[in-house]
C-alpha cells in the first residue's frame, strides 16, 4: 500500500527536524562516472542514480531528473544534447493558428528496452520506466518524477520569447496551444502515477516572466487542470516557478491547488513566505549555479545559514534549491549544504 502523501507532507511541515527537499538528480553523473547524455538515454541509469544520491544525502524525498526537453521533444521539437549539460530545446514547431490545429498530441513512449539515444523522439518512456525501477529500490523516501509545465511546454514549442507577444496578439492560439499540451501533460502525469510515482515537481519557470494577468490566463488556469486531475491522498504536485516575478502573482500560483510550491532564487524567500497560508509548504531556493556549482563549501555553508535564519521561523518552510542542481556541481558544496541543514536544525533530534 502506498504513503498517504498528505499526511507526509503534513508530517514534512511540522518537523522539529526539517529534511532538506532539493532538485537533485543530474549531479548523479559523477558519483556513476557517466555522461549526461547515458543518463537520459538509460532508466536504469536514471534509477541507479537516483538511488545513489538517496544513499549519500539526507533528503526528504528522491527527485528524478528535471530535464524540460523530454515533453517537447514528444511533439517534434529539436533537442540538443552534449554530454556535461542539461538538454535544451532549439527553435521553434508553431508560429500559426493552422500549425497549432495540425499539431497532434502525442502518444507516450514505450520503455523500448529502457534505453534510447537522445534525440529519439520519445524519451518519455525511459522516464517512466526510470521511476518505476527508483521506486523499487528507494524505500525510506518518497519518490518524485520531474515534468514540465503547461505554458513552458507551450513555449518551447513556439518559441519562448514568441509565445508571450502571441499571448497579446493570438490569444486563442495559445489557449488552443495550451489545450493540446495540458491533455498531454495530464498523460504523462497519469503514467507516473501508475507506476507508483508519489508525485510530480511541476516545473513552470516560463511562467515566471509573464505579468501576474497573462499568468493568471496563461499558465495558472491550466496547472489547475492538471492538479485536479492528477492530485490525491497519494500522488501531490508541487509547483515549481524560479522567475522573478512570482510574489506578484502569488495569488493565480496558490489558485492552482498544489499541495506544496517550490521557488526560485531569483526571489526573496522572506517576502514570499507571508504571502502564502501557513498551512502550505513552501520551497526554495539556494542558487544552484552561483552556489552548488560555483560556490565553495564555506560560502555555500553561509548563504545556507542565512536563509534558515532568514526563513526557518515559518512552520512551512522547508529549504531547498532555487531550482534544479546542475551537473557539474560540486558535491563537496552539495555534502555541505546537507550538512549546514542538519545543524542548523540540530542533528539528532
Amino acid at each position: 500500500m502506498g504513503r498517504n502523501m498528505k499526511k507526509w507532507l503534513e508530517g514534512l511541515r511540522t518537523a522539529e527536524r526539517k529534511r532538506a527537499f532539493p532538485i537533485l538528480s543530474f549531479p548523479a553523473v559523477q558519483l556513476m562516472g557517466i555522461t549526461v547524455r547515458e543518463l537520459i538515454s538509460d532508466s536504469g541509469r536514471q534509477a541507479e542514480g537516483m538511488k545513489l544520491i538517496a544513499r549519500r544525502v539526507d533528503a526528504a524525498a528522491a527527485v528524478s531528473l528535471m530535464d524540460l526537453s523530454v515533453e517537447a521533444e514528444c511533439f517534434g521539437s529539436e533537442v540538443v544534447v552534449s554530454e556535461d549539460e542539461v538538454p535544451t530545446v532549439r527553435g521553434s514547431i508553431v508560429s500559426t493558428p493552422e500549425e497549432v490545429e495540425k499539431l497532434s498530441v502525442p502518444a507516450l513512449g514505450g520503455a523500448r528496452g529502457a534505453k534510447a539515444g537522445a534525440g529519439s523522439g520519445n524519451r518519455t518512456g525511459i522516464y517512466i520506466d526510470a521511476i518505476r525501477k527508483a521506486k523499487e529500490a528507494i524505500l525510506d523516501r518518497p519518490v518524485f518524477a520531474g515534468m514540465i509545465g503547461p505554458y513552458s511546454l507551450a513555449g518551447r514549442l513556439a518559441d519562448v520569447t514568441e509565445i508571450m507577444y502571441y499571448c497579446y496578439d493570438e490569444p486563442e492560439m495559445v489557449a488552443a496551444l495550451l489545450d493540446k499540451v495540458t491533455e498531454f501533460l495530464i498523460a504523462y502525469g497519469t503514467a507516473y502515477k501508475e507506476v507508483g510515482a508519489d508525485g510530480i515537481m511541476l516545473a513552470e519557470p516560463l511562467a515566471g516572466m509573464l505579468s501576474p494577468e497573462l499568468a493568471a490566463e496563461f499558465s495558472a488556469p491550466y496547472v489547475k487542470r492538471i492538479v485536479e486531475a492528477l492530485q490525491d491522498e497519494s500522488f501531490l504536485v508541487i509547483y515549481h516557478n524560479c522567475g522573478n516575478c512570482t510574489i506578484q502573482m502569488i495569488a493565480s500560483v496558490l489558485d492552482t491547488g498544489a499541495a506544496a510550491f517550490h521557488f526560485g532564487n531569483a526571489i526573496d524567500m522572506a517576502e514570499m513566505l507571508p504571502l502564502v497560508p501557513e498551512d502550505t509548504v513552501v520551497m526554495g531556493n539556494v542558487d544552484p549555479v552561483g552556489q552548488f556549482r560555483s560556490g565553495t563549501p564555506e560560502s555555500i555553508r553561509q548563504v545556507t545559514r542565512e536563509l534558515l535564519e532568514a526563513c526557518g521561523g515559518y512552520r512551512n518552510f522547508v529549504i531547498s534549491s532555487g531550482c534544479d542542481i546542475p551537473p557539474k556541481a560540486k558535491w563537496e558544496n552539495i555534502d555541505a549544504f546537507f550538512g549546514e541543514v542538519a545543524a542548523y536544525y540540530g542533528e539528532g533530534l
